[in-house]
């Protein structure tokens, strides 16, 4: 009767096996790899927030913010976490 207990759990740990391999790891992944970019961002580098603005770093304030030169004369502050992607770096893997 035991035996066939267990055999009843391993569908179930297979299904969770398939999950962490398939969803959870990718994307723990994906948050390190935003981490490490957010982390060198320097100023002159061109970034797109998750909003769709898109701008040129003009100084990484001390605390989690960065303040972003979208347009001439116009600069505003966003937290770093918001930075969606670099854009510079993109156009240089399409060459």
């Amino acid at each position: 009767m035991s035996g066939s207990g267990f055999a009843q759990f391993i569908p179930l740990i297979l299904i969770f096996v398939i999950f962490y391999f398939f969803l959870i790891r990718p994307q723990q992944k994906k948050v390190k790899e935003h981490r490490v970019m957010v982390q060198s961002l320097k100023r002159g580098d061109e970034v797109i927030t998750s909003g769709g603005i898109i701008g040129t770093v003009d100084r990484v304030l001390e605390d989690d913010r960065i303040e972003l030169n979208i347009s001439d004369g116009v600069k505003v502050q966003i937290i770093k976490n918001t930075i969606q992607g670099h854009l510079k770096a993109a156009k240089e893997t399409k060459k």
